[in-house]
């Protein structure tokens, strides 16, 4: 993305610029968001409008689902599996977790929609476990990694809390230890009103109506800078994070078509989108 953005404004008569510009690359962000919280953080950026390129087969994206990952741990005590009462299996204990949590999962899908997504309820995916060391030895430690994708107007934080509420009893079903960490900071959901300017100029520029996706971006962090976002790119996100990744050339054209039409919307012309002379605007 960065190499077509480059390409189509060495082609433009920046002088002409009458609003800002701003290409701007950040840290870390295929994990932490390290950079755009550092962002947030600093307010470093002005701008009204910001356009995020991540791969959207040129759809324009004003929603996405917000995403926590974290990790129970389970401790029991270990010791040879002849006697059970040598001991106390973290791993039939993590099965009482699972349990709760799936119990959890469809209270949240019975509680929240959302007919923008496709997959329009909150989802949890049990990703990763791992317990014990021998068939002949009581698990005595088992961790699940698991991530929660929540729908615009939930609450990661609220999230956590009501799933740490549920693991004190298992605790004392169980006789075990159970804590729960976070893998990386959470991401928050993302939504810019359809009503937005940017995204009623990039659905004339594309010819595709804005919809939803169910993958996180920085797209939140701008948002809580003040800035309506959107995400609009080439590629599709089913070649992501794969091997052969690749991104149809075809749409390379397509994509700079959009970028001169934005720029020339919010940065040449004096009076972008009908507001008043002198209120700055940027992109």
């Amino acid at each position: 993305f960065f190499a077509i953005v480059i390409d189509t404004v060495q082609q433009m008569a920046l002088t002409n610029l009458k609003q800002p510009l701003i290409v701007l690359a950040t840290a870390d962000e295929e994990t932490s968001m390290a950079g755009a919280r550092a962002l947030v953080s600093n307010h470093k950026i002005k701008a009204r409008y910001a356009l995020i390129g991540e791969p959207t087969s040129l759809t324009p994206i004003h929603a996405h689902k917000g995403i926590l990952m974290e990790r129970i741990r389970v401790t029991g005590q270990s010791g040879h599996s002849s006697n059970p009462a040598l001991g106390n299996n973290a791993m039939e204990a993590m099965h009482a977790v699972m349990s709760e949590l799936m119990r959890f999962r469809n209270r949240l899908k019975e509680r929240y929609r959302d007919a923008s997504f496709v997959v329009d309820y909150p989802t949890m995916n049990f990703g990763c476990i791992h317990g014990g060391d021998s068939a002949n030895r009581i698990c005595g430690s088992c961790d699940i990694d698991f991530d929660l994708r929540a729908l615009p107007g939930m609450s990661n934080q609220s999230l956590i809390e009501e799933i740490a509420k549920i693991l004190p009893n298992v605790e004392q079903q169980t006789g075990t230890q159970i804590e729960i960490n976070s893998l990386f900071p959470d991401i928050p959901s993302f939504f810019t009103p359809t009503e937005s300017d940017i995204i009623k100029t990039c659905e004339k520029l594309t010819n595709n109506a804005a919809s939803s996706v169910s993958f996180a971006t920085e797209g939140p962090f701008f948002n809580q800078l003040g800035i309506e976002t959107l995400i609009l790119g080439p590629g599709s996100i089913d070649q992501a994070h794969q091997p052969n990744e690749f991104m149809a050339l075809e749409q390379i054209k397509p994509m700079q078509q959009v970028l001169r039409g934005l720029i020339e919307r919010y940065c040449v012309q004096s009076t972008p989108f009908n507001q008043p002379k002198d209120e700055e605007q940027r992109v």
